[in-house]
């Protein structure tokens, strides 16, 4: 394997801890440098052989460093990705990717002025049900898809510690944090919509944010709709998908975040391997007999998100998660204001 890629994180917070870090250390294609931290110093107590920069500036300075991941809050993306690739490095931008469509599009065209390449990361592609959910769809075992709903629904009347998060800004927001997850993983699946029409809500009583949406996204001949709030106390499952031959349904299982978030490190053998409990319910027709039957699920990893990046970096492959990707996805967001704001379907040229 040639010379590791050096790799830096914009921060070492949840998401570097958990998400970024413990990938980029495990793959042999990466060597972790460090991560700016901007007061409490933790990532040397996880990774010895790494820095600590204490400002941006500094770490954008090392011309050692190859890739950087932009893994702050969304309102941000854009000004530091912006800063990493005329810095001459290749970025990862945590979602969602900006917060305009306008934004997504200038980082494209200066990465490609720059010679520099942009990952999105969506690791929920990654997840153990969202891949069990793919393959359903791609071996045809629904027939032609009538319609289709996937949820992130959860039950926390609490508002998030996360400032970010809870204050009135460009980047905050439900439709801009759980959203990504959701609209990519529709596209993911299906491509562009034709239209949307969307309904976004604040519920919970001290939220100034939103906190709850339902999107609704036309395509020729089936409508699929993306659902997420935070007063769901018994969810349906995630992801209920009808088609002519019959439908699937299948709960958010991936065991990657919390076992991360207990501190557990991945590995190349069982890691994302979800519990034979949380098996998709598969109910079709089939040369005339009706089967009902549990499906296995898929083996979920981020570090598949990773290897995708070098291969990307290193082989001149596909990014797993391009700009164009990222742009589709803003693309989704933007319409989906502008429609709640009229209260009119939104079609796309």
């Amino acid at each position: 394997m040639a010379t590791p890629i050096k790799t830096a994180l914009l921060s070492f917070g949840m998401s570097g801890r958990v998400f970024h870090a413990p990938f980029i250390s495990l793959h042999p294609g990466f060597q972790l440098m460090g991560a700016w931290e901007r007061s409490t110093k933790a990532i040397q107590q996880h990774y010895p052989d790494t820095r600590s920069y204490q400002t941006l500036e500094e770490l954008l300075a090392d011309e050692t460093i190859e890739l950087v991941i932009v893994n702050t809050p969304t309102y941000s993306h854009y000004e530091y990705a912006k800063k990493a690739l005329l810095a001459d490095k290749h970025i990862v931008v945590e979602k969602a990717f900006t917060t305009t469509v306008e934004e997504a599009i200038e980082l494209k065209i200066l990465a490609e002025k720059q010679h520099k390449k942009i990952a999105v990361f969506q690791n929920r592609r990654w997840d153990s049900d969202f891949k069990t959910v793919q393959k359903v769809i791609t071996d045809g075992l629904l027939g032609e898809l009538n319609e289709a709903e996937i949820h992130f629904d959860r039950y926390n009347l609490a508002l998030s510690p996360k400032q970010h998060k809870e204050v009135p800004g460009p980047g905050a927001g439900i439709l801009k944090d759980l959203g990504p997850h959701l609209i990519d993983q529709a596209l993911c699946l299906f491509g562009m919509p034709q239209s949307l029409f969307a309904d976004i809500r604040i519920t919970r009583k001290e939220s100034s944010v939103d906190d709850w949406f339902d999107i609704l996204l036309y395509y020729p001949s089936f409508r699929i709709r993306l659902k997420a709030g935070y007063i769901v106390k018994e969810p349906l499952p995630s992801y209920i998908f009808h088609g002519t031959k019959g439908s699937f349904l299948k709960s958010r299982a991936d065991i990657q975040e919390p076992n991360l978030l207990a501190g557990m490190k991945p590995n190349l053998t069982d890691w994302g391997t979800e519990p034979a409990s949380e098996q998709g319910l598969l109910h079709i027709e089939k040369d005339g007999t009706s089967i009902r039957e549990k499906i296995p699920s898929l083996q979920g990893n981020y570090y598949d998100y990773y290897d995708e990046v070098y291969k990307g970096l290193t082989k001149s492959l596909p990014m797993p998660v391009s700009a164009d990707d990222g742009i589709n996805v803003m693309r989704i967001i933007e319409a989906a204001i502008t429609s709640n704001a009229g209260q009119k379907v939104i079609n796309f040229n």
